[in-house]
């Protein structure tokens, strides 16, 4: 591609492609991908994207497109790659210039340069760190930013690989540069703080950007550049200096505003000095052991103490939390049970937490957790009252501890709370003996006191599980304080609630079940929403509880389980809704069969709520779980369902529906129990059995399951099901066999081989197989290759006999009568067995099994009469001295055995 005549075409057509017209624009993209393998196009696309005279849409569009062909024709294997000549000349082209005006565009050009070093630096790209570093130096302020913007993704980008050969590179690299980057970092910083206090925002913004992008990069090296830093001076006199540079900007944010684009960048400097401490610990625990005193001094002082008021914010606290947290758990810093098995490092490090963490400490920080970060906010209680549902939803943030305050004070409380329980138990306890009793309605501030401390009780269950009568404790202080129905005292009474499902596992007498069920229908009567959601949350945990007796819990199932469907109605958003069915689905599971007379409401109500949910896949599938267990519990009766679940399972299953990738695994799984469950066949359920073959196609994870719902029509109607797709499944059988790998297919060919091999391992490993109906089976299969003139069946014609004397052993008892020997597996007919009460009764597609049990060869086949016939047949294959030789090769012992359970025939 000719670069003076192709770059008025090329530019030409880019600006087609930034055209909101599809007609304009789809040509324009076909004809680009075409020319994406055209020598010199990516010399004309630089030269677009470094005009800054051009159209920002078509620069940004040249900048893309670039950095797609980095990523497809950039190495040297590549199809179509590019040429080393062309490479080089846009290396060289790439550095010319650190100039580029547009934020967004220059962040683009910073990445495609780094994805380049990532394949090229530094062997043929040797020039590029060095032309960064005499970029980063210059006075003129957007040629400065551009190239340490660059500077930073180029450090990131090769700080990820992963191969010995480029870490050692990476290593290589960081040692080379570190004074630099420690020097850049420390200019930029220090010319930060001198002009933070000048009113100019424009210039504090400008030095606090490069700020930031130094420690960047300095980041990458510090935590990815070494192998053994700690050995370092400049690498440990870094971090050491961290802890002062924080200082320091923390102070600026009295004097920078709340709400301006320089508190957000300062913010996220903070942040990123926390995130080197963190990452470097992560990375290199012990190389951390000289930071774990004064990172612990900073962190405690800063977030327990008067030192961080005013000038802390609410993700520094967190980050603050994760490095104690993440020093008290470390693995490295725990020494063995016997300390002379663990390293001088471990001792050392284990050394440095025991004696900071000091009775006084561990009690100012545990008093501070729980009096001070447990308690709920203002904003908390306003959005309890203005939006109870979000409120729940913020409250249950699962993985969010990383990045929410509540969430990382409960885990910073549970992990030291674990780690000293010894220290911190009494003072747990003394806290509670002062909240005895109830609480003046009237004290919000005492109420928020008690929810923080039952909190934190919850919390800690299994630390105090010698230390609390909590059955006691249950009855007279917990269950009275449910009854306060004052509305102040709602937060406590979805507390305690809250507080029991935490105990609930740990240590609850089976006996007082009875008055929590009953407490549990009085608060799924509750005017608190947040109180009711609470409360169908620990229901869910009782029912769960290994020591959960449906006994108990009968009485009160018709009461709960229609408060639980009115709540589901009640609740609008879609997190809730799921979190509702959850809870009824595991009600349903639990109490099966007994679920029949109350379900009729919500079999009613799902059909709507499935309609409903129609852009909500995750609140589908929690249906399509809910339906599960409703079709199991119904047993034969779910098939009054049918005209709402069988359109459910064909939508769920259809794989050319773009839900199926939500619901398919749960699609599945009711089919199969649907299918477990039915009485009889229907044209319907029959129909649906159209979604199996793309299914089987996809030869994915849920395969398993295919089968098993296959082997579920065959079990309910053979005849009818495979009349209907018998050729049809047969093909995608047939499919599936020729995905075997190449090895596979020669093994197979190898078949003669494969026969003797096959026998001679059945035969060695026969002891392997324990069910005498097994052994039985072994020994019919095996007979069944006689009579046979194949020489390596009768080569193993001995291992067959002795296989089947043993499966006589296994079978024949004899009739003290008349002398004989009988099969004592034969069966004519079939006893339904009891079902305790204990035990779930048989769906339909158990009771069909059993039937076919019947037709089991293991239980229709005389092994005695098989083994006679079939050594008559091979007799007369062979004629009488042809079988004599065959018989000469089994020992002698074992053909007396023979003749004697034979006798009679």
């Amino acid at each position: 591609m000719d670069l003076n005549s192709a770059s008025t075409v090329v530019l030409q057509v880019l600006t087609q492609a930034t055209s909101q017209d599809t007609a304009v624009l789809k040509p324009a993209e076909e004809q680009l991908k075409q020319w994406e393998t055209q020598p010199g196009f990516y010399s004309v696309l630089l030269n677009i994207f470094t005009n800054h005279t051009l159209d920002i849409n078509v620069r940004w569009l040249a900048v893309l497109y670039f950095k797609n062909g980095i990523d497809r024709y950039w190495r040297r294997v590549a199809p179509h790659a590019l040429s080393e000549e062309e490479k080089s000349t846009l290396r060289a082209g790439l550095i010319t210039n650190f100039n580029e005006p547009i934020n967004q565009i220059a962040t683009q050009i910073a990445v495609l340069i780094a994805k380049v070093a990532r394949l090229d630096c530094p062997r043929q790209w040797p020039e590029l760190i060095p032309t960064l570093i005499e970029s980063v130096k210059v006075q003129d302020d957007l040629r400065q930013h551009r190239a340490l913007l660059t500077f930073y993704h180029v450090t990131k980008t090769l700080a990820s690989k992963r191969l010995a050969a480029d870490r050692k590179l990476f290593y290589d690299l960081a040692s080379g540069i570190y004074s630099f980057a420690c020097s850049l970092w420390n200019h930029h910083t220090d010319t930060f703080l001198q002009q933070v206090s000048s009113g100019n925002e424009a210039a504090v913004l400008s030095s606090l950007e490069r700020t930031l992008l130094s420690l960047k990069v300095l980041r990458k090296l510090t935590v990815n550049g070494f192998v053994e830093p700690h050995k370092n001076m400049e690498v440990m006199g870094f971090l050491h200096g961290i802890f002062e540079r924080l200082k320091q900007f923390l102070e600026c944010s009295r004097s920078i505003g709340t709400d301006n684009i320089c508190r957000d960048r300062l913010e996220k400097t903070i942040i990123l000095f926390t995130k080197v401490l963190l990452d470097f610990l992560d990375q290199h625990p012990f190389s951390f052991t000289p930071l774990i005193q004064r990172s612990l001094e900073f962190s405690v002082s800063y977030v327990f103490t008067e030192v961080g008021e005013g000038v802390t914010f609410e993700r520094f606290i967190v980050q603050c939390m994760n490095l104690i947290k993440m020093i008290v758990k470390n693995y490295a810093y725990k020494p063995s049970k016997n300390f002379e098995d663990s390293s001088p490092e471990t001792l050392e490090a284990h050394k440095i937490k025991m004696a900071f963490f000091t009775y006084p400490t561990l009690t100012e920080i545990c008093r501070r957790l729980v009096s001070h970060y447990f308690l709920l906010t203002e904003e908390e209680l306003t959005m309890w009252e203005e939006d109870p549902e979000g409120f729940t939803v913020e409250e249950t943030g699962g993985d969010s501890w990383k990045y929410s305050l509540r969430p990382c004070t409960e885990v910073l409380f549970i992990d030291i709370f674990h780690e000293y329980n010894q220290t911190l138990t009494p003072v747990l306890l003394e806290m509670m003996q002062t909240l005895q009793g109830p609480t003046n309605v009237e004290d919000m501030n005492a109420l928020l006191i008690k929810d923080a401390v039952y909190n934190a009780v919850g919390l800690a269950a299994y630390e105090l599980f010698d230390s609390v009568d909590f059955d006691q404790w249950f009855k007279n202080q917990l269950l009275p304080e449910l009854q306060v129905i004052h509305n102040r005292y709602k937060p406590l009474r979805r507390r305690v609630i809250w507080l029991i499902g935490q105990w609930i596992s740990v240590k609850f007498k089976s006996d007082l079940r009875p008055m929590l069920y009953e407490a549990i229908c009085n608060l799924l009567q509750d005017q608190d929403l947040v109180v009711r959601i609470e409360t169908a949350t620990t229901l869910k945990l009782t029912v769960d509880d290994f020591e959960f007796r449906t006994d108990q819990f009968l009485p009160y199932l018709e009461t709960m389980f229609t408060l639980l469907f009115q709540l589901l109605q009640q609740v609008t958003e879609c997190d809730t809704k799921m979190h509702v069915l959850h809870v009824l689905s595991c009600v349903i599971e639990r109490v099966n069969m007994q679920i029949r007379p109350y379900v009729g409401c919500l079999v009613q109500y799902l059909p709507l709520l499935w309609k409903q949910s129609e852009e909500h896949n995750m609140l589908r599938c929690a249906i399509l779980t809910t339906l599960i267990h409703l079709v199991q519990g119904l047993g034969a009766d779910s098939k009054n369902l049918y005209p709402f679940l069988l359109p459910v399972i064909q939508l769920s299953t259809d794989v050319s529906q773009p839900p199926h990738v939500y619901l398919l695994e749960d699609g599945l799984e009711l089919w199969l129990v649907t299918l477990e469950n039915s009485p009889c066949i229907t044209p319907e359920l029959l129909r649906i059995f159209q979604n199996m073959s793309p299914l089987l196609e996809l030869s994915s994870e849920s395969l398993r399951t295919c089968f098993k719902i296959i082997n579920g029509y065959i079990f309910l109607s053979s005849t009818e099901f495979l009349q209907t797709y018998a050729v049809g499944l047969c093909q995608s059988f047939c499919e599936l066999l020729n995905e075997i790998t190449t090895e596979g297919q020669v093994q197979v060919l190898k078949m003669d081989q494969l026969l003797g091999n096959m026998i001679e391992m059945w035969v060695d490993r026969m002891d392997n197989i324990t069910q005498p109906e097994r052994r039985k089976l072994s020994a019919l299969a095996l007979l069944s290759l006689l009579p046979s003139d194949n020489s390596v069946i009768q080569d193993k014609f001995c291992g067959i006999i002795n296989i089947s004397v043993e499966g006589l052993h296994d079978v024949m008892t004899e009739d003290p009568e008349t002398g004989t020997y009988k099969d004592c597996m034969l069966m004519s007919h079939l006893e339904e067995p009891k079902v305790t009460e204990d035990e779930e009764p048989p769906t339909e597609q158990d009771k069909r099994k059993k039937m076919l049990a019947l037709k089991d060869p293991v239980h229709t086949v005389s092994l005695q009469q098989f083994i006679y016939e079939k050594l008559k047949a091979q007799q007369e294959l062979l004629g009488e001295q042809g079988f004599q030789s065959l018989m000469e090769t089994v020992d002698t012992e074992i053909v007396t055995q023979l003749q004697e359970f034979l006798q009679g025939f």
